[in-house]
């Protein structure tokens, strides 16, 4: 039961974050995958209240899983984002592939401890 969980959190995830991903870019208009980072943010945002709300909740473990490891593992972004800073440092734009890289990391960290704080969830 909780790998079908799982793999359904993961079908949403993913179907959301092809989703949501291309929608940014499109309104963005820059030229880095802004797409991408904004997913990412919002993933670990979401993932952050996701855990917090479960923090000591131990009667839920397949809901708790088909979220944190199926819709968030399905909805965040790292090995797009590795592949699109990869593409960056193969164009030989360093400066653009190590900004991405630092503001994503801070960013998303930024926005799981954001999540974690802001959640109405069990403390």
């Amino acid at each position: 039961m909780t790998l079908l969980a799982i793999a359904l959190g993961g079908a949403v995830g993913s179907v959301l974050r092809y989703a949501m991903g291309r929608a940014v870019h499109r309104i963005a208009h820059v030229n880095v995958p802004i797409g991408t980072f904004f997913v990412n943010i919002v993933g670990c945002i979401l993932v952050g209240l996701i855990a917090r709300h479960f923090l000591n909740d131990e009667t839920q473990p397949v809901l708790r899983a088909a979220l944190t490891i199926g819709f968030c593992g399905g909805f965040t972004t790292f090995s797009a984002f590795s592949l699109e800073t990869f593409g960056l440092i193969a164009a030989g734009d360093w400066p653009k592939a190590s900004g991405y890289v630092v503001v994503s990391v801070v960013a998303c960290v930024a926005g799981t401890a954001a999540g974690y704080q802001i959640s109405f969830g069990r403390h």
